[in-house]
């Protein structure tokens, strides 16, 4: 964590850094056991992060709550967050099934925007997690991991670019191509896992 970051979390720090260390090996050693092999891994990349206490600030601030560390862990379920972009969608559910059975947390709920995507076209799987923290009277808290397949994390950071960049123009018609770019993917997704199967069954 950054200094700014440090001072803001103060006492909560040293245990939201442990929980990161936590996950980020948990979910590492998940992915090394569905497969040792580099060409057949589930996973293009794995990262973690705790929540920038400016990010947080801004979040807590836009849901009408107190902008303080507690109300941030007590409140929200991504102040500590994974996300894993996988090659192929089948991949993330066998991940989920290997989440569900690990005993470093709880699974509190499962949010399947692949499935059921959002109307402008997002597609993820989130897994929020319940997880041990017994600091400053707090028990518990929610911890979040997005699942995403390559293509689905290529245009999750376009839409997040619209969402943030001021002064953009067309803003009607980027939202347009964005949801059709989306069914697209999606439909190329699908495939790709068709393909792979197959290849697999020799």
């Amino acid at each position: 964590m950054k200094q700014e970051d440090l001072a803001f979390y103060g006492a909560f720090a040293p245990k939201l850094q442990e929980i990161h260390d936590l996950m980020l090996h948990e979910i590492q050693a998940i992915l090394d056991s569905i497969s040792t092999d580099s060409e057949t891994a589930p996973a293009e990349h794995l990262k973690c992060r705790i929540k920038s206490a400016e990010s947080l600030k801004e979040k807590l601030r836009k849901n009408g709550l107190p902008q303080t560390p507690a109300a941030g862990l007590q409140h929200l379920s991504d102040v500590v967050g994974a996300r894993v972009v996988t090659h192929f969608i089948g991949d993330i559910y066998t991940v989920l099934e290997r989440l569900e059975q690990s005993d470093k947390w709880q699974i509190k709920k499962v949010k399947d925007y692949i499935a059921n995507a959002k109307p402008n076209g997002y597609r993820s799987l989130h897994v929020i997690l319940t997880m041990p923290f017994g600091v400053g009277g707090i028990e518990t808290i929610d911890t979040e991991i997005q699942m995403r397949t390559i293509a689905m994390d290529c245009w999750a950071s376009l839409e997040h670019q619209l969402k943030y960049k001021k002064n953009i123009r067309n803003t009607a018609l980027i939202v347009d191509e964005l949801k059709r770019c989306a069914d697209e993917m999606a439909s190329t997704d699908l495939s790709m896992q068709t393909i792979r199967d197959l290849i697999q069954r020799g």
